[in-house]
């Protein structure tokens, strides 16, 4: 638009430098122009001068608004040119960036490669160390088990050298007593019945004491008449007592389960220093559903584990893993408590049938039936012999049995329902639903002593030297009670722990330095006795309420067990 109005006025111009240069022509026309006609050629010159002159104002303006613009124009186009050498400037400064950059690209994909062989190098040398350590981690695991059998082939052969001693003393015994009987029988005595119901008693000849002693278990005594009155030592109540000291020899060479000769296993303290768990090791699902009891044997070699799916497993704890053994059935309900004789070689459990059973190491099936409780029974436990055992149940009684016979020998009735026993010497502790811990002295009839505690107790532990008690109760403390005093010494609580269930069991390591439970959340609670404090908690691997917790006799490791059905080995 601008350039046409530029057009029309230099043509414009030109026009009337043409009209007034030129003189008028004799016609109506002008050069350029055409004059209307009727006019004259002044006239006609005139009109078109202030034509002219109207155009020629009217192109000025117009000349000036093109100036302005042009000085604007001029002004943008400037700017653009600074903007332009600045980009340039930028553009050059980016280039030598870029240059920068691509030279590092190519220095870091050099350094790439050489790292890319060198993780190579590096994971094959991996490789390699894995694959010894695998190597070398399965010689461990059949060194671990030749010991095992080692171990426990050297035990059979004591047993059985021990066994043939025995019979072998047995035999000299028998012989030196058959020596001694036909030397007393070749003494002659004379006894006139009669008279020694109504005359006193005459003097006693003097026998050696020897003698006297290994005529006890004679029996042919009786069958051999008497010569001589020099012997009226033997009246008709020590023949009495020379007869029952011969049953209780015979009992003694039967083994009978209620003789005097039956033998205490005592637990002995095997760990000098407890190991602290800190990692998980190994981790298994056990059982169909939630496990509820877990106990290592007296040679912290093989696990056993109970379940609510009435099974109990048994397994070889061997370098760090878990390795199924055996399977022991024939209970009928929910397995709530374990326990190895002092021998190792029977398992007594508690169930939810209104019984405990019996097992012996090697057999599937149970043994043993214990029948007479009224209710679930929650905790089984041996006495300091491998044939008396103590049952707690729901039906708020407390059982002694003989395992011998399969019988109970007596019972105790409780105000409340038992959630477990513990044994010692000649006590029997039980703690129960009405928030006390209860003692009852197997000698006599009634309960030596009461403490109260400020919620249900869950479980009780007694430490190998049985002279400090752990109980767990639902208040979510653990305590720590004295048996020569029998008070509380120690409560044990943390912020986070919660008692899971009315079955949670809390123990003492092996050298009673720790005090060790499972709490709700998944975690395991480890408090120092020494210094009362919380020592640490290990966390991470359950993700259900921790049920029971086991510590192995040597001190090494630790099994927690869950009611997601996990068991975890700690070390």
């Amino acid at each position: 638009m601008d350039g046409d109005r530029l057009s029309s006025l230099s043509v414009l111009s030109r026009c009337c430098c043409l009209s007034e240069e030129t003189p008028v022509t004799s016609g109506r026309e002008t050069k350029g122009c055409v004059l209307e006609p009727g006019l004259g050629p002044t006239e006609a010159l005139q009109t078109l001068k202030i034509k002219y002159q109207g155009q020629i104002a009217e192109m000025k303006d117009v000349s000036g608004e093109l100036a302005y613009r042009i000085i604007e124009l001029s002004k943008l186009l400037k700017a653009k040119e600074c903007k332009l050498q600045e980009q340039k400037t930028r553009l050059a400064s980016l280039s030598g960036r870029i240059s920068e950059l691509e030279a590092e690209q190519q220095q870091l994909k050099g350094q790439a490669k050489d790292l890319g062989s060198g993780n190579c190098a590096m994971k094959a040398e991996y490789d390699a160390l894995r694959e010894r350590y695998q190597l070398r981690e399965g010689e461990l695991r059949r060194a671990a088990e030749k010991e095992q059998e080692l171990i426990e082939s050297l035990v059979r052969k004591k047993v059985e050298a021990a066994e043939h001693q025995n019979k072998k003393n047995e035999r000299m015994k028998q012989a030196q007593l058959s020596r001694e009987l036909k030397k007393a029988t070749k003494r002659t005595v004379c006894i006139n019945v009669e008279l020694d119901e109504v005359k006193p008693k005459p003097e006693e000849v003097k026998v050696p004491v020897q003698d006297l002693v290994e005529l006890e278990g004679c029996e042919k005594l009786w069958k051999r008449p008497f010569r001589s009155a020099s012997a009226t030592s033997m009246t008709l109540a020590r023949c009495v007592d020379v007869f029952k000291g011969l049953l209780d020899f015979r009992l003694k060479r039967g083994n009978s389960i209620s003789s005097g000769s039956e033998v205490c296993y005592r637990s002995m303290p095997i760990c000098l220093v407890t190991c602290l768990p800190s990692r998980v090791s190994d981790v298994q699902e056990a059982h169909f559903s939630e496990v509820n009891a877990v106990k290592f044997s007296p040679s912290s070699g093989v696990l056993a584990t109970g379940g609510a799916d009435s099974l109990i497993r048994l397994w070889n704890v061997a370098g760090g893993r878990l390795e199924s053994l055996q399977t022991l059935e024939g209970a009928s309900g929910s397995i709530t408590s374990i326990e190895f004789d002092p021998s190792g070689c029977q398992i007594l459990a508690a169930a939810y049938n209104n019984a405990a059973q019996l097992w012996r190491i090697g057999d599937c099936k149970s043994k043993e039936t214990l029948t007479g409780h009224a209710d679930k029974v929650t905790a089984a436990k041996f006495r300091s012999t491998r044939h008396q055992a103590v049952t707690g149940s729901r039906d708020r009684t407390v059982k002694e049995w003989d395992l011998g016979k399969g019988a109970c020998c007596r019972t105790i009735n409780v105000f409340s329902y038992c959630n477990d026993v513990v044994c010692c010497d000649n006590v029997i502790v039980s703690g129960h639903h009405d928030k006390k811990i209860r003692f009852w002295d197997s000698r006599g009839p009634r309960c030596t002593e009461v403490i109260p505690v400020e919620g249900k107790v869950t479980s009780l532990h007694i430490s190998q030297d049985q002279m400090h008690l752990l109980s767990c109760s639902r208040d979510n403390t653990l305590k720590v009670i004295d048996l020569k005093m029998n008070n509380v010494r120690q409560v044990f609580r943390a912020d986070g722990f919660k008692c899971g269930s009315d079955w949670t069991k809390a123990i003492f390591s092996p050298d009673k330095s720790y005090a060790l439970v499972g709490s709700s959340d998944g975690s395991l609670y480890l408090w120092n006795m020494e210094s009362g404090k919380l020592e640490t908690i290990l966390s991470g691997e359950h993700r259900a309420s921790v049920n029971a917790v086991a510590w192995c006799f040597s001190g090494r490791c630790v099994v927690s067990v869950d009611q997601a059905k996990k068991v975890v080995l700690w070390q």
